[in-house]
């Protein structure tokens, strides 16, 4: 016996992006469950394994030349008995990637999970097309958080939520390394923004933050990390901002995510807006403190009972950093161990599916 197949879909899947790093998770949750998976994207950021399926003009920016083609998604899903569909159906980056895939879906035969990271609705200046989400009978919409379900259900979506997961005990980073390939001094205080740089990322706010610190430290040089570059147009303010910083400011990855929390002192992340922030729980996973912002979603994590600095006060977290104190950074991995651990996600999933509508 053949193990059941289930294809995950979206615009772009094996790079660093929040949809396509849950992907990965989700993809080996469904492995443990017995499923095959195939993979078919518009991109395919870590190369082309033999059984996906590169279909262009699914893309975010499609190529030129790239070809709408019905027939060939409706092929490369066909044999499916799951589709889950990555954040394609849900925030229309693509607006004509994501009506295809919803009517290729509506004649697909096997059942369908769409997998909501984000929606139109919670991005300014998106538009909010017809059908998307979808209404397809037979189908299990799935939601990182509360939040977005609620908005779903308040526009006659049934949904359930499955937060991101996280490995709640990794292995650490290489902090001197790390801080020597990258040019920081071993005295320096090192605060990472851990996200592209992007308008929803706000970059002033960590500028100011750090900015902040600094003033108060009176000592130690600080340099505020970007580990991502500018996206989505935001190159020349960008360039501004790195010109006007009144500290120092590194753009640039880490070997691994370990490397990155085990290098820095201080994690800052002042989002405006989040579809989850797996920043706060990765730098929970990795014992770092974090000062954040106030994005709508945040609530729901605090819920959990975890304690967090805030970019809004540079003293508190000057205080910490003088006088950190390990017992609360543990007391966090147990606070969200029972929401948002990664060694649960194949029994959540699993309950999940065995809620799909049969035709």
């Amino acid at each position: 016996m053949t193990d059941p197949i289930a294809v995950q879909l979206s615009y772009r899947l094996g790079g660093s992006d929040g949809v396509a790093v849950e992907s990965r998770k989700w993809e080996w949750a469904l492995r443990t469950l017995g499923f095959s998976v195939r993979r078919v994207a518009g991109e395919l950021d870590d190369g082309l394994r033999p059984d996906d399926a590169w279909l262009p003009f699914l893309a975010i920016d499609p190529p030129p030349g790239a070809v709408t083609d019905a027939g060939s998604l409706a092929s490369a899903v066909a044999a499916a008995d799951l589709v889950v569909v990555e954040n394609l159906c849900s925030l229309p980056l693509n607006p004509e990637a994501a009506g295809l895939a919803a009517d290729v879906l509506q004649s697909h035969t096997g059942a369908v999970v769409f997998h909501h990271h984000d929606l139109p609705w919670q991005r300014a200046g998106l538009s909010s097309p017809p059908g998307i989400p979808p209404q397809r009978p037979h189908s299990l919409h799935v939601t990182i958080n509360d939040h977005s379900r609620d908005e779903l259900r308040h526009r006659g979506f049934d949904a359930i939520t499955i937060r991101n997961a996280f490995d709640l005990d990794p292995a650490r980073g290489d902090r001197e390394r790390t801080r020597d390939d990258l040019g920081f001094g071993a005295d320096d205080l090192v605060l990472v923004q851990p996200t592209r740089a992007i308008p929803r990322k706000n970059v002033p706010g960590a500028i100011a933050f750090a900015g902040a610190l600094a003033e108060l430290a009176d000592g130690p040089s600080v340099t505020l990390w970007i580990t991502g570059p500018p996206e989505d147009g935001y190159d020349d303010v960008f360039a501004r901002l790195v010109r006007e910083s009144p500290v120092r400011i590194h753009v640039g990855r880490a070997p691994s995510v370990a490397d990155a929390y085990a290098a820095a002192d201080l994690v800052v992340f002042p989002s405006t807006w989040e579809g989850f922030g797996n920043p706060v729980l990765e730098s929970i996973a990795h014992r770092r403190p974090i000062a954040v912002g106030d994005y709508p979603v945040l609530h729901e994590l605090r819920s959990f009972g975890v304690q967090l600095l805030s970019v809004d006060d540079a003293e508190g977290a000057l205080a910490w950093l003088r006088a950190p104190d390990p017992s609360v950074l543990e007391a966090n991995v147990e606070a969200v161990r029972p929401h948002c651990s990664l060694e649960d996600l194949p029994t959540r999933l699993d309950a999940a599916l065995a809620l799909l509508p049969t035709r």
